[in-house]
């Protein structure tokens, strides 16, 4: 049994942490939930995420939720993978602004153009930009890249990233001549790939 166990479904934003959990490399269990018995409102898994929400992570019997804490808390328990930016570089606060980023800002404006309201919401009340002012400020960095930061990848990629991947893919998220690349760098990464695959073959299951 492996110190790190993902409560997973499929499809869902655990593909995020499973990918993450792929780029850390330990080894990991899957215990799989099936969203449509509702296995996430059961006794069993409000236990572990009171919210009933996936994903969670388990690591040596602590439970994790929220995607972005799941993935920032991977990077800093595993820094041989230098998924992070270390507390002592100057740089640490830019790589957790763009965590933040992710499931504060974009995931919201993303949903906002999934189901539209019948009024816009004022940015001064909801605490985030339209999906286009977004897609502009994501853009630009990557188009320095090739990562969020720079040359190294970290964490912070897995979680914009994803949102990226899923958001571009089903039109969510206004094109941009620099996310086409981007998400191709992407996708060729290793623990990418193993992460699609085995979703993949759970989803086919």
């Amino acid at each position: 049994m492996a110190d790190l166990t993902l409560y997973h479904a499929v499809p869902s934003r655990a593909a995020t942490v499973r990918w993450m959990l792929e780029e850390v490399g330990q080894p990991y269990d899957v215990h799989l939930l099936k969203l449509s018995d509702n296995d996430q409102l059961k006794p069993g898994y409000l236990a572990v995420n009171p919210q009933g929400k996936v994903p969670a992570l388990v690591h040596k019997g602590v439970a994790i939720a929220e995607v972005a804490a799941i993935c920032a808390y991977l990077a800093d328990a595993f820094p041989d993978a230098r998924l992070a930016i270390s507390a002592t570089d100057p740089r640490r606060g830019v790589y957790l602004q763009w965590l933040f980023f992710g499931p504060s800002c974009l995931e919201p404006a993303i949903s906002d153009r999934a189901f539209p309201r019948k009024e816009p919401p004022r940015a001064s009340a909801i605490g985030y930009r339209d999906i286009d002012t977004l897609a502009d400020i994501v853009a630009a960095a990557v188009a320095k890249g090739p990562f969020l930061m720079g040359e190294q990848f970290t964490a912070a990629d897995v979680v914009i990233g994803s949102a990226i991947r899923w958001g571009t893919m089903f039109k969510l998220i206004p094109d941009r001549p620099q996310f086409a690349p981007y998400v191709e760098r992407l996708a060729a990464r290793p623990a990418a790939q193993r992460a699609d695959a085995k979703d993949k073959a759970l989803a086919a299951q």
